[in-house]
């Protein structure tokens, strides 16, 4: 529409960018096989010990720069394997059993894309006119498997967005069980259809807050009454399946914010953690950050809530409901009518509004606008949290067209109802340029998260997945553009 300005800016992806995983022989196919692993100790304990020494120097020579401690990730791998090996080996012939069952991955090798823009915690030594900020971004590597990855930078007085370098030596946080919540688990297990009668004997054993340990407890009481209770190996699966949802990630203080990875946890985001939509909440009792993102398990996606007041400690667990379903949810910074409220695109094609009492049960939802123009014939979904203006809910959206083509266009909902469009654009903001077609995935412009500083509406969005960019638009201009909505759907 010709309100936007374009940034200079330009992230693109860096193969150098390489965390170290464990690595098991057999198990790197799709589809996974027998691993390999006695065959490969039994190669290395065969080896004499000079050749163990030249293999070890050429390693570390050839890979010690690209790793903060190359030694402790060796010999924190070769724990994993400790019982396969029933010999005393020397400290280097261990660090060489590490460094075969040690890889590295290139977190960004494929791509790098749909940036959210949040407010930094810590705003001293900002001048007049200036803001810290948090980027947040989907980094795409080897087999399109996805970790949410983050770098700061600030607006300056002169409303220009400045990233700074990324440190060296990215770092995936430590795991940590979380304490459950009862009723999370009742309303995930209705969505399956497995909160019956055996279910309930399990979680009404339970306290509504409980442990990790307590429920395996209720699990194995749950193993012996298989003639007595249904479906009881189901149950009990699926109970250990939302539990190993709900975890906890933690960075060190001194670890740059640049550095920190959230490496795919759960057994629901073993494909990637894509598209985080972090937004700063206002709202008391609730985490200073929260964010939704998709868990891929590589057939199915769920939505997970992540929740951080620092970006240093992290929660993440499973989202329930109806409103919850299939990707793109992003919560609304404070409660409306005193519930809690997101956009959601629960049939896959539409705008929606979804209210829940909790954070993490979205069982009532609205349509609120359905596809209508060409721009977005395919489906409509936002692009990112609602941002509160006296006129209404600002809603950047992003319509797909003929072509896959992906546009960023913008809504106006009402303060009090949001389910209610009361502007839109009618057309896209941005759509990809000449120069912004092509990439991994071509003719894509998509933002996670927009910010508003000083009555200017800065976007960060992905191009094609090849880098990010920025574009900018005075506020006054963008809400003179908006005309009342042609069609909204039904409440």
């Amino acid at each position: 529409m010709g309100l936007a300005t374009r940034s200079s800016l330009r992230l693109r992806s860096d193969d150098t960018r390489v965390v170290s995983r464990l690595f098991i022989p057999g198990q790197e196919l799709i589809g996974g096989s027998e691993s390999r692993a006695a065959n490969t100790v039994e190669r290395i304990l065969a080896l004499k010990e000079v050749d163990v020494d030249v293999a070890l120097e050429d390693l570390f020579d050839r890979f010690e720069h690209r790793h903060e401690d190359l030694g402790a990730v060796f010999d924190a791998h070769a724990r994993r394997v400790d019982d396969y090996v029933t010999t005393t080996i020397t400290r280097q012939r261990r660090r060489l059993l590490g460094a075969a069952f040690t890889h590295e991955y290139s977190i960004e090798g494929a791509a790098v894309c749909n940036p959210s823009l949040v407010a930094h915690p810590d705003q001293s030594g900002m001048g007049e006119g200036e803001l810290r900020v948090v980027m947040s971004l989907r980094a795409v590597g080897e087999g399109h498997h996805s970790s949410i990855c983050f770098r700061t930078g600030e607006i300056d007085a002169r409303g220009e967005l400045r990233l700074d370098p990324a440190a060296a030596f990215p770092v995936v946080g430590t795991l940590a069980t979380s304490p459950l919540n009862r009723q999370l688990f009742h309303a995930l297990l209705h969505d399956l259809g497995f909160d019956g009668e055996t279910a309930a004997s399990v979680l009404n054993s339970l306290d509504d807050r409980f442990s990790p340990l307590e429920l395996e407890a209720a699990i194995t009481k749950l193993q012996t009454q298989y003639d007595t209770r249904l479906n009881v190996v189901k149950t009990a699966g699926l109970l250990r399946l939302i539990a190993a949802c709900i975890y906890e990630v933690s960075f060190d203080k001194a670890t740059d914010l640049s550095r920190r990875v959230l490496w795919p946890a759960g057994p629901n985001e073993g494909n990637g953690m894509e598209d985080a939509r972090f937004v700063a909440m206002s709202e008391r009792g609730v985490s200073r950050y929260i964010a939704s993102y998709t868990a891929f398990d590589g057939h199915s996606v769920s939505q997970q809530l992540l929740e951080t007041d620092d970006f240093l400690n992290f929660h993440s667990s499973p989202l329930a409901g109806r409103g919850a379903r299939n990707k793109g949810l992003a919560f609304f910074p404070r409660k409306v009518g005193g519930r809690f409220a997101a956009l959601s695109r629960f049939d896959r094609e539409s705008n929606a509004v979804a209210f829940s009492p909790d954070l993490h049960v979205w069982d009532k939802v609205v349509t609120a606008q359905v596809p209508w123009h060409s721009w977005e014939v395919v489906q409509l979904g936002n692009c990112g949290s609602p941002m509160e203006l006296d006129q209404g809910w600002l809603v950047m959206t992003h319509g797909v067209g003929p072509m896959r083509t992906y546009g960023i266009g913008a809504l106006l909902l009402d303060l009090d109802d949001p389910t209610k469009v009361i502007g839109q654009l009618p057309r896209p903001l941005l759509v990809p340029t000449k120069e912004e077609q092509d990439g991994y995935v071509p003719n894509v412009v998509y933002s996670c998260g927009s910010l508003i500083h000083s009555g200017t509406l800065h976007i960060p969005y992905g191009v094609a997945d090849q880098s990010i960019s920025c574009a900018s638009v005075p506020l006054e201009d963008l809400l003179g553009a908006m005309e009342p909505s042609p069609r909204t759907g039904a409440a």
